[in-house]
């Protein structure tokens, strides 16, 4: 089973910081394959274009592909889409589509130390 991973856990992975990690979630990254929704590239690189980090995304991604084997999902928007309407328990579309990516690929787990999305998405992982 896939493994998706939220927008944090990209940039704690990324930069070496797996004290940021969760045992449980490290755990869960080692045995799976992992996966994003490709709404987590597009965060990172406005996260780039703002300063906050100091690689794009499209960097991210080739590195932790190489390290890790994480790879950009590839269901279709509109089931993606199609799940994250019944998401009502959050305004902010990022975390609609993240989540939403997770729940339309068999309700596959998604690593987050988001508390809203943990609080809403039985499958999540912290």
């Amino acid at each position: 089973m896939v493994t998706y991973i939220d927008t944090n856990t990209v940039i704690f992975l990324h930069g070496g910081r797996l004290d940021r990690i969760s045992t449980k979630a490290q755990g869960q990254i080692d045995t799976s394959d992992l996966a994003i929704s490709p709404m987590v590239l597009l965060e990172i690189q406005m996260l780039y274009e703002k300063g906050k980090i100091k690689y794009d995304a499209n960097r991210i991604l080739s590195d932790l592909n190489q390290q890790i084997g994480l790879s950009v999902c590839q269901i279709s928007m509109t089931s993606v889409v199609n799940s994250a309407l019944a998401m009502s328990w959050t305004r902010d579309p990022g975390d609609r589509l993240i989540t939403a990516n997770a729940h339309a690929n068999n309700e596959s787990p998604l690593i987050t130390s988001d508390r809203n999305i943990q609080d809403h998405y039985q499958n999540t992982i912290w």
